[in-house]
């Protein structure tokens, strides 16, 4: 029972040692970033501005909205900057407990799930946003001057990031679900109709509600539902290892040296 507890405990340490090691990894690149947060701001909000009438700005509502809101968009570029370092952190934790043929997919997996996360984080800011907001504009009317609020925006923009980050990642879910042999592949094929029933829920929860927004968020999320699919034909599940095979490690000359010696000390 003590080894038990104990072994409980130094998990929990090392979990706060690698949440302590990715919040610190975002906090040196927040702070890097900071003396150009305005400049950050600006960036995110192009596609907003894009459409709005000539000349016109956003607001800000609050007396230390100006202030804030650049500060919470730095920080979630900051994040999207330090995310490869978040999931190696994240993989670190887990991999002592696979196999070794399964760390084997640490690197692989981290890239994947990063550039996928960026992906889809892309995807949005470059397309939806200005198709989004295109639009929303053609049905203002034309007694109305838009100016949308800076703190309502961000909250809109990093909805719609995480959303789509997320939605990206379904590949690599499927892959990691067929490979450890949570879920089998025929399984997952056989699940396709609710999938797409689940996308087209989940597009209508997470985004605004016009159709188009709809659309752009649950179809790829279909389409990568299928790569993963494909993707998982090609890896499929690996069986674990027999005892002595895969990981087995031939012993030392130190340790071979003291067996002799029990052997010579029991004759």
């Amino acid at each position: 029972m003590a080894e038990v507890q104990e072994s409980f405990i130094s998990h929990l340490i090392e979990l706060r040692n690698r949440l302590m090691w990715a919040l610190g990894t975002v906090l040196v690149v927040f702070v890097c970033l900071v003396p150009w947060a305005g400049d950050v701001y600006d960036l995110l909000a192009q596609p907003m501005i894009a459409t709005l009438p000539p000349g016109t700005k956003m607001i800000a509502t609050g007396v230390i909205t100006p202030f804030m809101v650049p500060l919470k968009v730095t920080l979630l570029a900051a994040f999207l900057l330090a995310l490869p370092a978040i999931l190696y952190q994240a993989w670190a934790f887990i991999a002592p407990g696979l196999y070794a043929h399964e760390k084997k997919f640490a690197l692989p997996l981290i890239v994947a799930s990063t550039v996928l996360f960026l992906l889809g984080v892309a995807f949005c800011y470059f397309f939806v946003f200005n198709t989004v907001f295109k639009f929303i504009a053609q049905f203002a009317p034309a007694s109305i001057t838009p100016a949308p609020d800076i703190e309502q925006y961000l909250n809109f923009v990093m909805t719609m990031f995480l959303a789509f980050g997320v939605t990206f990642e379904v590949p690599v879910v499927v892959v990691v679900l067929v490979r450890f042999g949570i879920v089998s592949l025929e399984k997952l094929r056989d699940f396709r109709p609710y999938a797409i029933v689940g996308a087209f829920v989940i597009a209508a929860v997470v985004t605004p509600p016009d159709v188009t927004s709809q659309f752009m968020l649950a179809v790829p999320m279909c389409l990568l539902y299928e790569l993963g699919l494909f993707i998982a034909r090609f890896v499929g599940k690996r069986e674990a290892p027999m005892p002595g095979e895969g990981d087995y490690q031939a012993p030392t000359d130190a340790e071979m040296e003291r067996e002799l010696d029990k052997a010579d000390g029991k004759s």
